[in-house]
């Protein structure tokens, strides 16, 4: 038994599921699901994530955060937290950074959204010094400052596709032809939802929506707005979706999801705006990344940890560098947005 004949089965019974369930299905049952079974990240798994790339990346996350603290008046106790925290990189990261900034771990209650039992034992072993904390659902955060950060977590939320079809739009699905799952599109429906994307789409167009997205938002913006705090959101995606993202990845490859499910990576550009949209507090501009950890100084830090370096580490870090700012590489695909308080400022690094 697979999860493609649990999927096929499914189908055949009841006939053709959502986009939204087929990936839910794929990156989070209990017996097949992708994060369930997989440690995806690394070298050795489908895919490397920025913590991953160098240590630069959680390194001067954690210095903003840890500004933005102290900006606040260095609120005690505040929940510094991760959503989505893979092998625990990040957040290790953060804490190594900010163990000099005084009083922060001290009055830190480290909390980790995580859905996988998988990753949360990897986590606890990467963060065994920190006694971390673990929560199944956004709205169990405490009511407390909160200040958080989200790396490539909105990205594997699951989406709806919609193709437009005159003022109506057709909703894509997963079906089945023979034994084989394969996509196609329901009966024209309306959708108020999208009724906005009617001035900006034509006939065939398809757009991505992410409801998934809204209630996670519109809490962690209420725990801000109420409570203090700030957010740092990073995920490939921009402003507004237009098109077809949704891709798969194993072993560092584009694949199909369809030929391999529950046995790949399936994730698809996150709309900004959407998120812009669903925040009750305030929220910065949308900034590439490239430019967001040049602000936070990256290029002083390669070179003060390059002085210490030779030959083959030298080139891996220069090019880890480039990886994460150049405008060919994460520079420019991945985006930054940042939350927080009225009348507060924006997170270092995100500038009005």
């Amino acid at each position: 038994m697979s999860l493609h004949d649990l999927l096929a089965a499914q189908i055949a019974a009841n006939g053709p599921i959502r986009l939204s369930d087929f990936m839910a299905d794929c990156l989070l049952h209990p017996e097949f699901g992708y994060y369930t079974t997989q440690e995806p990240f690394g070298a050795s798994g489908d895919f490397v994530t920025a913590p991953e790339v160098s240590q630069m990346f959680g390194e001067l996350i954690g210095l903003s955060l840890a500004q933005a603290w102290v900006d606040q008046g260095s609120p005690s106790p505040f929940a510094l937290v991760e959503f989505g925290p893979g092998r625990g990189t990040l957040m290790a990261d953060i804490l190594r950074a900010t163990k000099g900034v005084s009083g922060f771990h001290q009055a830190a209650q480290i909390i980790l959204l995580e859905a996988s039992p998988n990753l949360r034992a990897i986590q606890g072993e990467t963060l065994r010094v920190y006694t971390p904390a673990w929560i199944d659902a956004v709205d169990q955060l405490p009511a407390i400052p909160i200040f958080a950060v989200a790396n490539e977590f909105f990205d594997a939320l699951p989406i709806r596709q919609f193709v437009r079809d005159g003022s109506g739009w057709r909703e894509r699905q997963v079906g089945l032809d023979n034994d084989t799952l394969v996509f196609g599109l329901g009966p024209d429906s309306p959708q108020p939802a999208l009724a906005h994307r009617l001035e900006d789409t034509k006939d065939g167009d398809l757009v991505e929506e992410c409801s998934a997205a809204s209630p996670i938002i519109n809490t962690l913006g209420l725990r801000i707005k109420h409570h203090g705090g700030v957010a740092l959101i990073i995920d490939y995606g921009d402003w507004r979706s237009l098109g077809d993202t949704l891709q798969a990845i194993r072993d560092h490859e584009q694949v199909s999801p369809l030929d391999q499910a529950g046995q790949c990576d399936i994730t698809a550009h996150v709309d900004f705006e959407a998120i812009a949209n669903a925040v009750p507090c305030q929220y910065s501009r949308v900034t590439p990344q490239g430019v967001f950890l040049e602000r936070l100084g990256i290029t002083q830090r390669a070179q003060a940890l390059a002085q210490n370096m030779t030959e083959d580490a030298l080139h891996s870090h220069i090019a880890a560098h480039r990886r994460l700012t150049h405008p060919d590489e994460m520079g420019n695909l991945f985006k930054v947005i940042g939350l927080y308080p009225e009348g507060g400022s924006p997170p270092a690094g995100l500038e009005k």
